[in-house]
């Protein structure tokens, strides 16, 4: 696997394209105490600056955390693809209605009580720092390359992976 560092608008595109092609993350927050507190999450939309929003309640223990320490850490996984993304950032939540009507689609119902549900909030978190392992292909011709790298000891380039410098 090669190792491809990205930087400014380069990174922000990985990100982004990571980030919807899998769809959803596990959230991490609570950083500080054992055991970690995470929760999966449908990512509505990475915007130009890299910033990556979700809906929530505002009831929820995840909110409740943020508010007390911002540091979140989204993993995102997709194994099938063999795509992968790891984001350390800062979150904040906000109510702002015009934002809350952007992200909002009949399929968030199943958790609010309508866009004018009062528990109905946005996340955002802003990365300050991403990792990717992406290959490009698919998981049976990742597999093939490692076996006949196995076979004939030539190491094969199943993909790539790097820092994100956002």
């Amino acid at each position: 696997m090669s190792t491809e560092n990205l930087s400014s608008s380069e990174a922000r595109k990985k990100l982004a394209d990571l980030a919807q092609d899998i769809g959803v993350a596990m959230m991490v927050t609570n950083i500080g105490h054992k055991p970690l507190s995470a929760i999966p999450m449908s990512t509505k939309k990475v915007d130009e600056n890299g910033n990556i929003w979700f809906l929530s309640r505002l009831d929820s223990e995840h909110n409740n955390h943020i508010v007390k320490d911002n540091d979140v850490h989204l993993l995102y996984s997709k194994p099938s693809g063999m795509e992968f993304l790891s984001v350390y950032g800062k979150a904040s939540v906000s109510t702002d209605k015009k934002i809350l009507e952007e992200l909002y689609s009949k399929i968030d119902d199943a958790w609010f009580d309508g866009i004018d549900d009062p528990n109905l909030t946005a996340l955002v978190v802003s990365p300050k720092s991403a990792y990717y392992w992406d290959t490009k292909q698919n998981k049976y011709i990742s597999l093939l390359k490692i076996g006949m790298s196995a076979l004939n000891g030539n190491q094969k380039d199943i993909g790539e992976k790097g820092k994100l410098n956002l």
